[in-house]
């Protein structure tokens, strides 16, 4: 591990860590940025990503000692607290920052392999959501997410943070010919359930007491408009969740939470 003193917000060592708020700048040299120290600590456990650097405040370089010396030849840049502000414009108040090689994109085949719960998000661009629905399949026992094109990177770092990790865990892949692709789905033995608030639709809970099938995708849309009209009319169901008239909808993640803790296996 080798640990290097920088000399301040100027230093070239670090110039790289100026662009991690340039998402598609990052992407085309294929990294993704880790922020935490759990985040960082897991990337460093889980031994399937290759670290470019680290950057780390004292107090963080502390806490992360004994995971920093697992990495043999990963630069480690010991700062400042207040060095993180004058290195990225932003007060890294988690003292920890980590880029991290992108890992080979996986197809629609490789995340479906043996999997028997999906979760396929449709147009959400908003990060946090991304991230939630992600932790959310974690935990309640999804085997995989498939995204629309343009759908938010799972490796954006908010996602990730948000995620508390879970974009990197959790097996995930682009669907680059919407809707098209998705017929890998079905060719999958796949039933494909979309979450709507509009009628024709049947409610979870009589979906999920009914004879579920063994293999299902649950198709989500974007928070407001929800999934788009062709993609809502080719699922094989339609379901909903039932809420009080008084409000129009729930967040995107916490429906996707709902949805997952009543079909999970």
């Amino acid at each position: 591990m080798p640990i290097e003193r920088i000399a301040g917000p100027e230093d070239p060592r670090v110039a790289a860590y100026r662009d991690i708020t340039e998402a598609e700048l990052l992407r085309s040299r294929g990294l993704f940025v880790a922020e935490g120290r759990l985040i960082v600590r897991r990337v460093i456990e889980d031994g399937r990503y290759r670290l470019r650097s680290v950057l780390v405040g004292d107090a963080a370089f502390r806490s992360l000692e004994t995971t920093l010396a697992a990495l043999d030849d990963v630069p480690v840049y010991r700062c400042e607290a207040a060095d993180f502000l004058g290195i990225t414009g932003h007060d890294i108040h988690r003292g920890c920052l980590a880029l991290v090689e992108r890992p080979r994109p996986r197809t629609i085949g490789e995340v479906l392999t043996n999997g028997r719960l999906v979760v396929v998000l449709e147009a959400v661009t908003n990060a946090d959501n991304v991230g939630a629905s992600f932790r959310n399949a974690l935990a309640f026992g999804a085997d995989a997410v498939l995204l629309s094109p343009t759908s938010c990177d799972p490796l954006y770092r908010k996602a990730i943070r948000t995620s508390i990790g879970a974009t990197l865990r959790l097996p995930f892949a682009r669907v680059e010919q919407w809707p098209g692709d998705l017929a890998a789905l079905r060719a999958s033995g796949f039933t494909i359930v979309a979450l709507t608030p509009r009628e024709p639709s049947i409610t979870l809970e009589a979906f999920a007491s009914a004879s579920r099938p063994a293999k299902m995708a649950l198709l989500v849309g974007t928070e407001g408009p929800g999934l788009t009209r062709p993609v809502e009319a080719a699922a094989d169901y339609r379901v909903r969740i039932p809420i009080a008239p008084e409000i129009d909808s729930v967040n995107l993640a916490v429906a996707v939470g709902i949805a997952l803790y009543r079909l999970r296996r």
